[in-house]
């Protein structure tokens, strides 16, 4: 695969790396701008691509966010995930790329919906989001969305709202979460080829601006109060859902 890309595609990838560190901040939907602009730049290969960007974010996120949570909920989260993970991977190699982005996009504004309807039902909803087929099922999405698309972000913080997690604590899951995760995915898309030596000099060139994206993302958050992150959270799940399911 060719990397010398020209100065717009050069503007698009660091655009993609700014918006990979941002969004391990706790702003999830933001993430599927790296996703559209990779995938615009690289096809479907770009799931591999994307994926050590994502790592390394992780990797530096997870410091900065540690003291805000525990592991706790992660291994609850984990045997359904890696089960989507599982059917994720089988389903990358088989199904076409213009039936992956809407079914992704459809599991996320589901999410929202959900969400919404909680203003609506709290009691029904309370109980609902705490129960294990709530967890089993965010879970089985997230797997699935995160192996075909890097798209997991927005259903993950999804649920842990409907948890009513406060934002520190989200953020700390979620760093532990998508650390992990993305670690284990790592053997299975460079089994695919989709992550190689030479994508992988692509993404150290890159790793700078994923760095101004992280401190970037830290600062937004800690300046944004609890309301206005959870409608934020809810605004990006919203267009990332929309522009899946539609373009």
């Amino acid at each position: 695969m060719d990397f010398e890309l020209s100065a717009a595609g050069w503007a698009m990838a660091i655009v993609a790396a700014l918006a990979v560190g941002v969004s391990k901040t706790g702003f999830g939907g933001i993430g599927l701008i790296a996703v559209f602009l990779m995938a615009d730049l690289f096809g479907k290969p770009s799931v591999g691509i994307l994926l050590p960007m994502l790592v390394i974010a992780d990797l530096s996120v997870y410091p900065l966010f540690r003291k805000y949570a525990s592991w706790g909920p992660v291994w609850k989260l984990l045997p359904p995930t890696l089960l989507g993970c599982t059917a994720g991977y089988f389903l990358l190699d088989r199904v076409p790329d213009a039936w992956a982005r809407p079914v992704i996009g459809g599991i996320i504004l589901l999410m929202v919906g959900l969400q919404l309807f909680r203003r609506f039902a709290r009691d029904w909803f309370d109980r609902m989001a705490h129960s294990r087929e709530a967890g089993v099922t965010a879970g089985v999405f997230a797997g699935v969305a995160t192996m075909m698309a890097n798209a997991a972000g927005p259903v993950f913080q999804l649920y842990l709202l409907s948890r009513r997690f406060e934002k520190m604590e989200l953020i700390g899951v979620g760093a532990r979460f998508f650390l992990l995760i993305n670690i284990l995915k790592l053997p299975f898309l460079g089994g695919l080829s989709f992550i190689t030596a030479g994508s992988l000099v692509f993404n150290a060139k890159l790793v700078p601006v994923i760095l101004v994206g992280v401190l970037l993302g830290r600062r937004l958050v800690q300046a944004v109060s609890q309301r206005v992150f959870e409608w934020l959270v809810i605004v990006f799940a919203i267009v990332a859902g929309v522009r899946l399911l539609l373009f």
